[in-house]
């Protein structure tokens, strides 16, 4: 009897013990399934950390205006879909040229400018689904020039 029952036992804690391991390796799946957030951007053929605007601007105005250029960057960030985090802008003297950035989730919009040559150079560097030919617009609004020169490079190819 004891022989009998002893078997019967054996099996039903067998039968347990595979029930809880079939658990445990749900419970593993499904943290390993969890999505993870990517930031790089893809062309569908290549996969790179960033697409980076580098941009000259001739003939422009308002470069020496602090409160213009804070308000450029301001819609350039709107505009492209990004994030602000902070601005920081300087200007120097005697010439009135100012630099400055756009911190943003996604990277940066920097500009530095030269009133007295009507020229800016300003860098778009942005990652994951942000935009950043849609703050052009912006930037041929504010400094009132389409006089512009745009290079883009793919940052990070991996």
């Amino acid at each position: 009897i004891i022989k009998k029952n002893l078997a019967k036992f054996s099996k039903y804690c067998i039968y347990k013990i595979s029930l809880w391991i079939q658990t445990q390796t749900i419970n593993l799946t499904m943290v390993t399934r969890e999505e993870k957030k990517e930031f790089c951007s893809t062309n569908g053929y290549v996969k790179y950390a960033g697409v980076h605007l580098v941009i000259e601007v001739w003939k422009a105005k308002n470069l020496s205006s602090l409160p213009l250029i804070e308000k450029a960057l301001r819609q350039a960030v709107d505009a492209c879909g990004a994030t602000l985090l902070k601005i920081d802008l300087h200007q120097f003297s005697p010439s009135g040229g100012i630099s400055g950035v756009a911190i943003i989730q996604e990277s940066h919009i920097s500009i530095h400018t030269w009133p007295e040559y009507q020229y800016a150079a300003i860098d778009i560097f942005v990652c994951g689904e942000v935009d950043p030919y849609k703050a052009i617009p912006v930037l041929k609004e504010y400094f009132g020039s389409d006089n512009m020169q745009i290079a883009e490079l793919k940052r990070g190819i991996l």
